[in-house]
């Protein structure tokens, strides 16, 4: 497999020296996350729903209701896609105001979404996708019934026309601003799961899940 990636149609523009195209820098920031945002049109309407994400190979996968805007909706319209994925690393204090950045990681993708139908295939994905979410906990739950795997749609577009934007820096000011007498640089932002809380229909104590690495 090739560690390159087309180049989107629509390349960054603005702040084009953040921008990256390579797979790895591509496969890790969907690997780290758990949610996204897919931008599509229909009906001259465009829409951006938020929804989980996961990767297998070189296909971004996602799932919804198999009547879904963007599960069916989508490859019914059997247009290209655009998603977005963006992490928030910490604020960037400068002193001016003009200055003020953020510090962040994103990716953004375009494809067409292709649906997913075999029953085996889609079984395997819903394991990846709760594997993601809670590693190990799949063989843990109830079985999946059939009418939940025909309920639920699943897609997925090829990773090849990607492009990766992130800042990583402290403030960039004016050299006049340097001596102004305000503290500049930046607050860093960790998230963290916290303690998990037992649902309150639970009487008896089970084992505590596991917490996912993406964030």
């Amino acid at each position: 497999m090739s560690d390159s990636l087309q180049t989107p149609t629509s390349t960054v523009k603005r702040g084009a020296g953040r921008a990256q195209y390579d797979q790895a820098s591509v496969y890790k920031i969907i690997d780290d996350t758990l949610m996204c945002h897919i931008g599509q049109q229909a009906n001259g309407q465009v829409f951006v729903t938020p929804t989980c994400h996961w990767r297998e190979g070189e296909y971004l996968y996602w799932h919804a209701h198999s009547k879904a805007r963007n599960t069916h909706g989508a490859v019914k319209e059997g247009q290209k896609v655009c998603i977005n994925i963006c992490e928030l690393d910490g604020l960037v204090l400068a002193r001016s105001a003009f200055h003020h950045s953020v510090n962040y990681r994103s990716v953004t993708l375009f494809g067409v979404p292709e649906p997913i139908e075999d029953y085996d295939v889609k079984m395997h994905h819903f394991k990846l996708f709760l594997d993601k979410v809670s590693p190990g906990r799949w063989d843990s739950l109830r079985p999946v019934k059939d009418i939940e795997v025909k309920a639920t749609g699943l897609v997925r577009i090829k990773i090849e026309e990607a492009s990766v934007k992130m800042r990583a820096e402290g403030a960039i000011d004016d050299d006049e601003d340097f001596d102004w007498p305000v503290w500049a640089g930046v607050l860093p932002l960790e998230k963290q799961w916290q303690a998990p809380q037992q649902n309150a229909d639970q009487s008896k104590e089970y084992p505590l899940p596991t917490a996912p690495n993406a964030k």
